[in-house]
């Protein structure tokens, strides 16, 4: 399955071309899914018309109704610690959604997509910022569940029942485990499919001042996370022929930024201004970015140059990464490297394990780590 992951700076249009990217793959004969968390997406953008198209299936993600039935769901598993407390159990109809459970809702949203049998699948993402967080959250989620509550430590069911007995309470270790075992097998899912060589970033942004810097950010986190990016869409270009001087002007001011936009990826993909805002499958269908291949994930390298200067470097690519924003800690067999508002733990490769970190520098969209072999740890030669 094909996945297009469309976001970009908030009002920049990305709901629009995400819709335009699944109106054509639908068009073109692919069985074609479209999620979005947007109600307000206008029934006749995908409409037949005269031609007699194809139109996508359209699913959209209710963060509401999810939140409602993931709490009373863990509210009926944990009902007989919370009798004992003395709880007054909580009726769906007086619940509201937590700020962040869109996030979840979205998760889940592709976790049922990537179960089905789709050629084509097409997510609205949220803003772009947010949209790097969402992804990174199924590698996050499944890390703490292994931490709080490792799978080994369920060999110690066969003493559940004493400690019961000792605690005069039911233990919850049971529906606990099995939980979090359901979860992980669910996460693992959606990352299997976000992490796919078929799934790619579509970023979609309106040139401007603060388009360029929000990109940027954007890309660091993504290569944080090591996920295929297409090269950038810029969305509503005015006309550069325009004999009206204010027009004409406003055009300049987007070919300056546009430049500022593009990236190693190839250069931005335009897609006009309308005019007006799209109303119609024929206005959508100008508004499908032409095809570009991704760029594909750097690869983070050892170098190994004991030889020379006694290191070892670890080439983490980082495109978009400002040296301000970067910070790196060791702990333990992990480095957590941070970029902008994005953190990541990432596993140190089996021969750095053995190291002591002695120094990093950014150059070039790479942060180079050196890591200096630990003498008590390191295979000695004779």
């Amino acid at each position: 399955m094909r996945t297009i992951l469309v976001t970009g700076p908030g009002g920049a249009g990305r709901t629009t071309v995400a819709a335009a990217t699944a109106l054509g793959g639908a068009r073109r004969g692919r069985r074609t899914l479209f999620l979005t968390g947007e109600r307000a997406v206008p029934g006749d953008w995908f409409d037949e018309g005269p031609d007699g198209g194809h139109r996508p299936v359209v699913r959209h993600v209710d963060s509401g109704a999810h939140f409602r039935a993931e709490l009373l769901a863990l509210q009926e598993r944990a009902a007989p610690a919370l009798g004992l407390l003395g709880a007054t159990p909580l009726a769906g109809e007086e619940l509201t959604e937590l700020p962040g459970s869109d996030r979840f809702a979205l998760l889940d949203a592709l976790r049922q997509a990537a179960a089905e049998d789709w050629d084509l699948l097409v997510v609205d993402m949220p803003p772009v910022l947010d949209a790097v967080a969402v992804l990174a959250l199924p590698e996050q989620l499944r890390r703490y569940l292994r931490r709080l509550l490792p799978s080994e430590r369920q060999a110690a069911r066969a003493l559940r029942p004493v400690l019961a007995q000792l605690a005069g309470v039911p233990m919850p270790a049971d529906w606990l485990y099995e939980a979090a075992a359901r979860r992980d097998t669910e996460l693992a899912a959606v990352q299997a499919l976000i992490e796919a060589p078929s799934t790619t970033v579509r970023l979609v942004a309106e040139p401007g001042p603060a388009a360029a810097r929000t990109l940027r950010a954007a890309r660091a986190g993504l290569a944080l996370y090591r996920l295929a990016t297409e090269p950038v869409v810029a969305n509503r270009m005015l006309p550069t022929t325009s004999a009206d001087p204010w027009l004409a002007g406003l055009a300049a001011q987007q070919q300056a930024h546009l430049k500022a936009m593009g990236d190693g990826e190839g250069d931005p993909r335009e897609l006009p201004h309308l005019g007006h805002a799209p109303r119609t499958a024929g206005d959508l269908a100008r508004l499908e970015p032409p095809a570009a291949p991704s760029a594909p994930v750097p690869p983070w390298t050892v170098e190994d140059r004991r030889e020379a200067d006694g290191v070892l470097v670890w080439r983490v690519a980082l495109p978009g990464a400002d040296k301000p924003d970067l910070g790196l800690v060791r702990r333990g067999d992990e480095l957590v490297l941070t970029t902008g508002p994005f953190r990541r733990a990432v596993p140190l490769p089996s021969a750095l394990r053995r190291c002591t970190v002695s120094g990093a520098a950014l150059d070039d969209g790479a942060l180079s780590v050196r890591f200096v072999p630990d003498p008590d740890l390191w295979p000695r030669t004779r």
